[in-house]
């Protein structure tokens, strides 16, 4: 489950040398509510499909609700990064900071906020938070590492990026969208079609090595 990947891998790096037993005593209990709330069948049971579709215009479309604080998210990073450059489809990317996660809640506001100055630099801080996310432990390391990155763009993070909890709101709000879809695990990933000749219109991919193939038939399938 990835959620519970999140937690183990989370504790392995802070317990350091620690046994495996002892650190699968404390993931138990670390993570009794995480199973409760987030334990994940195969697939996921999608209540309500209305954001599982490709942008206006778009044939196909990648969508994925990410936690970035997930070493699953982060695996997955590079092969959607590929997989939407490869074949040059919307990656639609939503927010769902997991509860036992310390610092991704403000990180995906600090996304946002990047969002503001250039929707490119949003998603390029988003990738790099993944490629550094096993630096990042707390939230001050978080606000370090933020600071530096927009120092390298040309920027100034600012004391509050966020004075008026707008951005904050929008996050909250993908998180909400994600509930009412079903969403029970991150990250959750779907190749989705415009519904012309394709069924069904949206496919969960479970399991990412097959990801260019159901790019591929999802392409053929709504083909004029």
């Amino acid at each position: 489950m990835a959620s519970t990947r999140c937690v183990f891998r989370r504790l392995r790096r802070r317990l350091g040398g620690a046994s495996l037993g002892i650190m699968f005593v404390v993931l138990l209990s670390s993570t009794a509510q995480a199973h409760a709330q987030f334990g994940a069948p195969p697939t996921t049971q999608v209540h309500d499909p209305e954001a599982l579709k490709p942008p206006a215009g778009a044939r196909v479309a990648i969508v994925e609700f990410e936690d970035l604080e997930c070493p699953d998210c982060a695996a997955a990073n590079p092969l959607l990064m590929e997989a939407a450059a490869k074949y040059d489809i919307p990656w639609v990317r939503h927010d769902f900071p997991l509860p036992f996660h310390n610092w991704s809640f403000q990180a995906a506001v600090y996304a946002r906020w990047f969002d503001t100055k250039n929707k490119n630099l949003g998603d390029d801080y988003r990738n790099s938070v993944f490629a550094n996310q096993r630096s990042i432990e707390t939230p001050a390391e978080l606000t370090q590492f933020t600071e530096k990155y927009a120092a390298g763009h040309g920027l100034a993070l600012p004391f509050s990026v966020d004075p008026q909890g707008k951005l904050a709101a929008e996050v909250k709000a993908d998180y909400a969208l994600g509930q009412r879809i079903g969403i029970q695990h991150t990250p959750t990933i779907w190749v989705v079609t415009n519904g012309a000749n394709a069924a069904p219109p949206f496919v969960e991919v479970v399991d990412r090595t097959r990801l260019f193939q159901l790019i591929d038939r999802a392409l053929a399938e709504t083909r004029k």
